[in-house]
C-alpha cells in the first residue's frame, strides 16, 4: 500500500462526508492510474472501499471544470440501461482547490468462459437504446478534450460537424494538421451519405476500447470512463478495431444480436478518423500518418 499524509486523508474524509452525509474514517489508500490529467486512488474506509479521482482546479484554464460532472452523468445514463455493470456514482464536486469524483470500487478478476459473448450481446443491447436525435442533452469530453453533443436530426451532419470538424480544426490551429489535409477532410462532408448507412441514433459509450472495459470479480464485463452520446453504432465498433483487444467472438456475438449492414469492414477507417484526430490532438503527430492514409484511400 502507498500511504499519503494527513492532508490527503483529510481531503478524502471531507469529500466522503459530503457524499454520504456521515463521518467516514479513511484507513488506507492505494495509488492508481488516473489518466493524463487526473490522480486516482483506491480508498479503504470504515464505510467500504471507494474509487476516487481528482485534479487541481488550477489546471482548468481550458474550461474543463465540469469534466467530472459530465462523466458522472454519463455513467448514470449507462447504468439505467441495465446492460453492463457500471460503477455507481457516490459523489462529485469541488473541495480544497480540487475537483473530484467518487465511484463505487469494482473488484476485478479473470474473464469467465462466455465473457466475449456477453460483451458483444450487452453492447448490442445498449445500442438498441435510441432517441429521435443524435447527440445528447449536455456536452461532455473525450479524454480531456471537449465533445459537443448538440442534438441533431441528421446523423451525417452530426458526425461531421460535431465529431470530425472540431478535432480537425483544433489540429489545424495547433499546427498538427496542414491546410491541404484539412481541406481534403472538408470534402468528405458531402460524401458521407453515400459512404455510411443511415441508421437511427444508438446510445454509445463513446470511448469503447479495451482500457475502458473491466472484468468484474464474477468474470463479466463492466464499463468505465464514458464519453456518452447517441450516434452511429458502427463508430463504436470501429473504435474497437483501432487498438485491438477484442476477440473475434465479440464481433460475432454482437452481429448475432444486432446485425450490421454489409460492408462494415470498408467503413471502419472513416469512423476511426474521429479517434485518430482526438489522439493527434492529445498525443501528437504519431497519429498523423493514419489520418493521411484514410483520406488518401478515400480519394
Amino acid at each position: 500500500m502507498t500511504f499519503w499524509g494527513d492532508e490527503q486523508f483529510a481531503f478524502f474524509e471531507t469529500i466522503l462526508f459530503l457524499a454520504l452525509g456521515q463521518e467516514v474514517q479513511v484507513i488506507e489508500t492505494q495509488f492508481l492510474s488516473g489518466g493524463d490529467i487526473n490522480t486516482a486512488a483506491q480508498v479503504f474506509t470504515s464505510e467500504g472501499v471507494f474509487f476516487v479521482k481528482w485534479n487541481e482546479l488550477s489546471q482548468h484554464v481550458d474550461g474543463r471544470h465540469d469534466l467530472f460532472e459530465a462523466e458522472a452523468r454519463g455513467l448514470e445514463i449507462l447504468r439505467h440501461t441495465e446492460t453492463f455493470r457500471i460503477p455507481a456514482v457516490v459523489g462529485y464536486g469541488e473541495q480544497q482547490g480540487k475537483a473530484y469524483l467518487i465511484l463505487e470500487y469494482l473488484d476485478t478478476g479473470p474473464p469467465d468462459t462466455p465473457y466475449w459473448d456477453e460483451l458483444g450481446h450487452s453492447l448490442a443491447l445498449m445500442h438498441s437504446h435510441t432517441q429521435a436525435r443524435f447527440g445528447l442533452s449536455f456536452d461532455n469530453y473525450i479524454g480531456s478534450l471537449p465533445q459537443a453533443n448538440t442534438p441533431t436530426v441528421n446523423g451525417f451532419e452530426f458526425f461531421f460537424d460535431q465529431r470530425l470538424l472540431p478535432q480537425a480544426g483544433m489540429a489545424l490551429y495547433r499546427g498538427l494538421l496542414d491546410k491541404t489535409l484539412y481541406d481534403k477532410l472538408l470534402r468528405l462532408r458531402d460524401r458521407l451519405p453515400d459512404l455510411l448507412p443511415n441508421e437511427r441514433p444508438a446510445l454509445l459509450h463513446g470511448d469503447f476500447w479495451s482500457g475502458n472495459v473491466l472484468v468484474t470479480e464474477a468474470g463479466s464485463p463492466a464499463l468505465i470512463d464514458p464519453a456518452v452520446y447517441y450516434g452511429f453504432r458502427e463508430a463504436e465498433l470501429a473504435f474497437t478495431r483501432l487498438f485491438g483487444g477484442f476477440e473475434s467472438r465479440f464481433y460475432e456475438a454482437y452481429h448475432e444480436a444486432f446485425p450490421l449492414c454489409d460492408g462494415f469492414d470498408e467503413r471502419v477507417p472513416i469512423y476511426n478518423l474521429y479517434p485518430l484526430l482526438v489522439h493527434l490532438n492529445l498525443f501528437g503527430s504519431g497519429y498523423l500518418s493514419g489520418i493521411e492514409r484514410v483520406l488518401r484511400n478515400l480519394g
